[in-house]
C-alpha cells in the first residue's frame, strides 16, 4: 500500500473515530441532561417529603399534645362523675357480665354496714347472701332461702322489674337494675323512706276522709229520715184538713202550711241530690223509655202551676222524631222538671213552651235529641249568664228577690245533663226572657223511624182556633207536616168569618175570651155548618174527665196530648167526613134546647165516647199505651217528692186486679142458698210513729177495708199469722224490728204456708241505694214519705184480691 493511501486511511480513520467522539459526546451530554432534569426532580421530591414528614412531625406534636389534654380532661371528668356519683344518697353499683362488682359509691356499700367483703369483684348471688346471713334485710313473711330464690331469678332476666326491700332499720330502698348489650348491669338503689311513709300518712287520711263521707251520708239519711217523718205529719194532715169543710180564710190557712211543707220538702230533695252528686255516688239506670210520655207528664204534673197563673205551657214535638229511646227516665224527668219548674216560677205573663227536635241518627241507633224550654219570664242579665249554673246561685236584683231557691236546681241539672254526655246552655234577655236548651245522645229502642202517617181520604184542610197564638203557631205546624192546608183564627168571631165549603175539619180551644170552644161550635151548627167535624181541645183536666157527651162535638183532646192521641183522632173524625163536594151551607134558625139540635145532626157526625190523654207510665209499652186510650187522666197533684218504684209488672209479687163483679152482690138470687156477704179486704199497717197512725188512718177511712194497726217488727209478723192481712203497708224504720226484718220472717212463713203477700213500705229514707235495699228485702212497693192520700188509694185498690167487698165507696169516682 502507498503511503499516500495508508495517509488517506488514517485520516478516514480519524475522521470516523472524531464523528464516533462526536456521537458519544452527545449522548453523553443528552445523559446529562436527563439525569440532571430527573436529580433535579429528585431534589424537589425530598424537598416535599422533608417538608411533609415536617409537618407530620408538627402534627404529631400535636395530637400528642392534645391526647395528654383529653386524657387529663377524660381523668378530670371521671374524678367529677365519681365524686357526684359519691355525694348522691341513693345507692350505685355496677356490675360485669358475670355479675361481679365492678364499682359502687359509698350510698350503696353502707347498706352493707362496712363489711369488708363487699368490695369490687365480690358476685351478686354472694351479696344476697350476705344481706340475709347478716339480717341486713326483712324479708317478712317469705324464708331467707325464698327471699334469695326470687331475687335471683329477677336478676337473670332481661330486664329486672323494680323491687323494693325493706332494710334491718325500717329503711326502704327501691332496686331499679337496668342490663347493657355487652351483659353489663347498672343498678340503682333508691332510699324511697320518705314516699312509703308519705303513702301511709295518705292511706290514712284517705280511710279518715272515707268514714267522714260515710258519715255525712249516714247524717244525710238520718236528716232526711227525721225532717221526713215529722213533715208526713204536717203535709198529710193539711191534706185532710183541705178535704173538710172550711171558710176561705181557714183554707188560705191550710194551703199556706201544705205549701210550705212542700217547699221544704222541694230543699230537702235539692240537698240531697248535690250532696250525692259531689259524692258521686248517683248512678244512671238507662232502660227503655218513651221521651215523649215523659214530656206529657211533666207538663200534666206541672199544669196546676201553669193554669194558677194563667200560663199556657205548650209542648211541641217533633213529627218525625222517635218517641222510644233508652235512658234513665228518672233523671231525665228530674231535668225537665227543673227547667220547665223554673221557667213557671219567674214567668209571670206570657208563656212557657217546651220544644224537642233532634238528628238523624247515625245508623248505629243513637240519635241527637235537643230540648229547649223557652219563657216569656224576667229574664237574665248578660253578666250573670255564666252565674246561672253555679251552686247555690241566683240572678239577685231587686226584679226578682221575690223568688225563692236553694240556687241548686240549675247546678243539679248541669251536671246530671253532662253525667248523661249531653251539654247545656241558656240564652237570656233581660225582661224578654229566657231559653234554657240541652243536648243528649239516646240510642233509639227498637226499629221506630216515624214516617209520614197517612190521614184518611178526604181530610185536606182544616181550622184552628186558639187565642193564644203560640197554641196556635205548635198546632197549624204539626198539622201541616201531616199535609193539612190550615187556617189559623185567633177567636171564635174570627173562625165564624174564616169559614168556607172546602174546610174538613175544624179544631178549637175549648176557653176562650168571648166566645168559647162549645159557643163556637153551636154557632157553627146555627149557621148551617152541620156536617163539619168538630175536634174541642182543652187543658182542664177537671172538664175533660167530666165532660158529658154533646151531640155537636165528635171529639174531645186534653191538652198537652201525644202525636198518636191526635192522629187517632183525626182517623177517627176522617171516617165522618163526607166525600165529594160539599154543598153550600144555608144559615139555619138559632139552635132550641140540645135534644132539637142533636135530633137533627146527620147520622154521619154522631157524637164519639170523650177521650182524652191519660197519664201512663213512663215505660208503658206501645200495646199498654192503646189499651190505656179513652182512660181518664187524674187531676195532677202539687209537685211534691213522692217516690214509688215497682217490681216488674208481671211478677207474682204484683198480682193484676180483676175486674169487679158488679152482681156479685145478687149471687144466690133465685137459689135456695142464700149468699154469704162478702168481706172486707184486710190491710195491716205496720207505723210506730202515733202521729203517722193518725195520718195513714184518716187518710184510710174512706175506704171500705178492715184496718189494723202495728207498732213493731214483731207485732206485725204476729198480726200476719192471726189477722191474715191482704196486703201490709210496712214501716222501714220501727224498734225492736225494723221492716226489713220483719217483711223477711214474713216471706220465711210465706214459703212454708204458700201464697205471697203484697208488702209497700212506707219509709222516710230517700238516699240513693236505699230503694235496693228495701226491694232486696222482699218487699214489692217503695213510697217515700210525706204520703199522698191519692197514692195510698191506688196501692188499696191495686193489691185489692178477688171475693172481697169494692174497696171504693159508691159515692167516690172509681174512674182512675
Amino acid at each position: 500500500m502507498s503511503l499516500a493511501n495508508k495517509l488517506a486511511e488514517e485520516r478516514r480513520s480519524r475522521l470516523a473515530a472524531e464523528r464516533l467522539l462526536e456521537l458519544k459526546q452527545a449522548e453523553l451530554s443528552a445523559a446529562n441532561r436527563k439525569l440532571g432534569r430527573h436529580a433535579l426532580a429528585l431534589t424537589k421530591q425530598i424537598d416535599e417529603t422533608q417538608a411533609e414528614v415536617a409537618t407530620v412531625r408538627d402534627e404529631n406534636e400535636k395530637v400528642k399534645s392534645d391526647l395528654t389534654v383529653a386524657n387529663a380532661k377524660i381523668e378530670v371528668a371521671e374524678r367529677r362523675l365519681w365524686h357526684s356519683i359519691q355525694t348522691i344518697q341513693d345507692g350505685f353499683a355496677f356490675f360485669d357480665g358475670d355479675s361481679n362488682l365492678i364499682g359502687a359509691n359509698t350510698a350503696y356499700l353502707n347498706a352493707f354496714d362496712g363489711l369488708e367483703e363487699v368490695a369490687p369483684g365480690v358476685n351478686y348471688i354472694r351479696i344476697l347472701q350476705i344481706l340475709t346471713d347478716e339480717g341486713l334485710v326483712n324479708t317478712g313473711r317469705q324464708t331467707p332461702d325464698e327471699w334469695r330464690a326470687m331475687m335471683t331469678e329477677r336478676w337473670l332476666q332481661p330486664n329486672p322489674e323494680p323491687v323494693v326491700m325493706r332494710m334491718w332499720n325500717n329503711v326502704y330502698v327501691k332496686l331499679i337494675d337496668q342490663r347493657g348489650l355487652g351483659g353489663d348491669v347498672v343498678s340503682l338503689a333508691l332510699n324511697i323512706t320518705s314516699t312509703v311513709q308519705y303513702e301511709a300518712q295518705l292511706k290514712k287520711a284517705r280511710s279518715k276522709a272515707e268514714a267522714a263521707s260515710r258519715a255525712k251520708s249516714a247524717f244525710l239519711a238520718n236528716m232526711s229520715h227525721e225532717i221526713r217523718t215529722p213533715m208526713n205529719g204536717v203535709v198529710g194532715m193539711a191534706d185532710l184538713l183541705n178535704d173538710t169543710p172550711l171558710d176561705e180564710e181557714q183554707r188560705l190557712y191550710v194551703n199556706t202550711i201544705k205549701s210550705s211543707g212542700e217547699a221544704l220538702l222541694v230543699i230537702i230533695n235539692d240537698v240531697l241530690d248535690y250532696s250525692k252528686i259531689e259524692a258521686e255516688k248517683v248512678v244512671l239506670h238507662p232502660e227503655p223509655f218513651d221521651l215523649e210520655r215523659c214530656v206529657q207528664e211533666i207538663v200534666l204534673l206541672l199544669q196546676p202551676i201553669a193554669r194558677d197563673k194563667g200560663l199556657p205551657l205548650i209542648v211541641d214535638y217533633d213529627v218525625f222524631l222517635p218517641t222510644r229511646f233508652v235512658g234513665d227516665p228518672g233523671r231525665i224527668r228530674q231535668v225537665l222538671t227543673n227547667l220547665v219548674g223554673n221557667a213557671l216560677k219567674f214567668t209571670l205573663k206570657g208563656h212557657v213552651m217546651i220544644r224537642v227536635t233532634g238528628v238523624p241518627d247515625d245508623g248505629e241507633g243513637a240519635s241527637s235529641v235537643y230540648i229547649s224550654i223557652e219563657d216569656t219570664g224576667i229574664g237574665i242579665p248578660a253578666d250573670k249568664i255564666d252565674h246561672i249554673f253555679g251552686e247555690f246561685n241566683q240572678v239577685e236584683d231587686e226584679q226578682n228577690r221575690q223568688f225563692e231557691g236553694t240556687g241548686l236546681g240549675l247546678a243539679i241539672t248541669k251536671r246530671l245533663v253532662e253525667m248523661m254526655g249531653g251539654s247545656i246552655w241558656v240564652e237570656s234577655e233581660s225582661g224578654k226572657g229566657s231559653c234554657f236548651g240541652l243536648q243528649v245522645n239516646l240510642d233509639r229502642a227498637g226499629d221506630e223511624r216515624p214516617g209520614p202517617p197517612s190521614l184518611p181520604e178526604g181530610l185536606r184542610h182544616a181550622l184552628v182556633v186558639d187565642d193564644q197564638p203560640e197554641n196556635r203557631a205548635v198546632l197549624e205546624k204539626k198539622l201541616i207536616q201531616l199535609g193539612l192546608t190550615v187556617t189559623s183564627c185567633g177567636s171564635g168571631a174570627e173562625a165564624l168569618d174564616a169559614m168556607s165549603d172546602d174546610i174538613d175539619l175544624v179544631l178549637s180551644d175549648h176557653n176562650m175570651p168571648e166566645m168559647d170552644g162549645l159557643e163556637l161550635v153551636g154557632a157553627l151548627r146555627a149557621k148551617g155548618w152541620s156536617d163539619v167535624p168538630f175536634l174541642l181541645l182543652t187543658s182542664n183536666a177537671g172538664f175533660a174527665q167530666n165532660a158529658p157527651s154533646f151531640a155537636l162535638v165528635q171529639g174531645l183532646l186534653q191538652k198537652p196530648f201525644p202525636r198518636h192521641e191526635l192522629l187517632a183522632r183525626l182517623a177517627e173524625i176522617g171516617t165522618r167526613i163526607r166525600q165529594g163536594p160539599r154543598p153550600g151551607h144555608v144559615d139555619a134558625p138559632e139552635p132550641g134546647p140540645a135534644e132539637e139540635v142533636e135530633t137533627g145532626a146527620p147520622e154521619s157526625l154522631a157524637p164519639v165516647a170523650f177521650r182524652h190523654t191519660s197519664l201512663l207510665p213512663m215505660n208503658a209499652p206501645p200495646d199498654e199505651a192503646e189499651m190505656a186510650k179513652g182512660a181518664s187522666a187524674p187531676e195532677p197533684e202539687a209537685p211534691v217528692e213522692q217516690t214509688e218504684i215497682s217490681i216488674a209488672a208481671n211478677s207474682p209479687a204484683s198480682p193484676a186486679k180483676p175486674p169487679l163483679d158488679t152482681d156479685a152482690g145478687l149471687a144466690g138470687v133465685g137459689s135456695d142458698t142464700p149468699a154469704e156477704p162478702l168481706r172486707l179486704m184486710r190491710v195491716l199497717a205496720a207505723e210506730d210513729n202515733k202521729t203517722n197512725q193518725l195520718v195513714l188512718r184518716k187518710m184510710l177511712k174512706d175506704l171500705n177495708i178492715d184496718l189494723r194497726f202495728a207498732n213493731n217488727g214483731f207485732e206485725t209478723v204476729a198480726a200476719f199469722s192471726d189477722f191474715k192481712p191482704d196486703m201490709i203497708f210496712m214501716d222501714i224504720s220501727m224498734p225492736k224490728m225494723d221492716g226489713k226484718e220483719a217483711t223477711r220472717e214474713i216471706r220465711k212463713l210465706e214459703k212454708s204456708t204458700g201464697g205471697h203477700i203484697p208488702i209497700v213500705a212506707l219509709t222516710a229514707h230517700a238516699m240513693d241505694g236505699d230503694s235496693e235495699g228495701i226491694l232486696a228485702a222482699g218487699l214489692d212497693r217503695y213510697m217515700t214519705k210525706p204520703l199522698r192520700k191519692a197514692a195510698i188509694h191506688e196501692r188499696v185498690a191495686e193489691y185489692c184480691p178477688p171475693g172481697v167487698q169494692d174497696v171504693l165507696p159508691q159515692t167516690e169516682d172509681t174512674r182512675s
